[in-house]
């Protein structure tokens, strides 16, 4: 069964949070990490130049949000899934993003199993909540 590659952008400030999702993309046979971005600006920049099938998109970066990004991604490519990432599930911003087209949301504080689990999902096309959300 040749599954598909899926191809991930990280768009986080966070060094050391970027770090772990590097190692946690690494851990997944069936996904590559084709870039990262710091800021909002950089992350519209690298989904238009890189295509990729999901983006990890922070909410709050500095040099252009991740909302401002979400809608910009989504507007001019309609395929790339955004799944945000974000330290808050009862942020305002977290509705502001799905209305904005994101296709769901993880917390960075879950764990890597979990963390995984959504990124598939959104790959394969699903939209993903978290429980406390999703109530």
């Amino acid at each position: 069964m040749g599954m598909e590659t899926l191809t991930v952008l990280i768009a986080d400030d966070h060094p050391v949070f970027r770090k772990g999702l590097r190692a946690l993309l690494a851990a997944m046979p069936e996904v590559e990490l084709v870039g990262e971005a710091t800021n909002g600006t950089d992350a519209i920049r690298r989904a238009e130049q890189l295509q990729p099938d999901v983006v990890l998109m922070d909410l709050h970066m500095p040099g252009g949000g991740g909302l401002a990004a979400i809608r910009q991604i989504v507007q001019t490519s309609p395929h790339i899934r955004i799944l945000v990432v974000t330290m808050f599930e009862d942020d305002d911003s977290v509705f502001a993003a799905m209305r904005a087209g994101a296709r769901g949301y993880i917390l960075k504080d879950m764990d890597d199993d979990e963390i995984s689990r959504a990124i598939r999902a959104v790959g394969a096309g699903e939209a993903i909540f978290s429980p406390a959300i999703a109530e």
